[in-house]
């Protein structure tokens, strides 16, 4: 993969945590499935851009952050429909 790629399909994950942040900031009441799948997406394209531009604190956030969004995703996905959530 070349740099470029690499820094746009980087670029694409920091716009989707800027995105979920900013949402979380404002909404009255949090879609935490939406929230996890927006966090999980944007570790995932930050981890493939640091495959070439390799920085090992930024992998280390970005793997906590990507497991920490899967279970997000796991939980959120086990609600049952009926349950508001806050």
């Amino acid at each position: 993969m070349s740099g470029l790629a690499a820094d746009i399909i980087g670029i694409i994950g920091s716009i989707l945590f800027i995105s979920a942040f900013a949402y979380a900031n404002v909404t009255k009441a949090l879609n935490k499935l939406w929230f996890n799948v927006a966090n999980l997406a944007g570790a995932i394209c930050l981890l493939i851009s640091l495959s070439v531009h390799f920085n090992l604190a930024a992998f280390i956030l970005e793997a906590a952050w990507a497991v920490i969004a899967l279970a997000g995703i796991v939980a959120a996905l086990g609600k049952p429909k009926n349950e508001t959530q806050p």
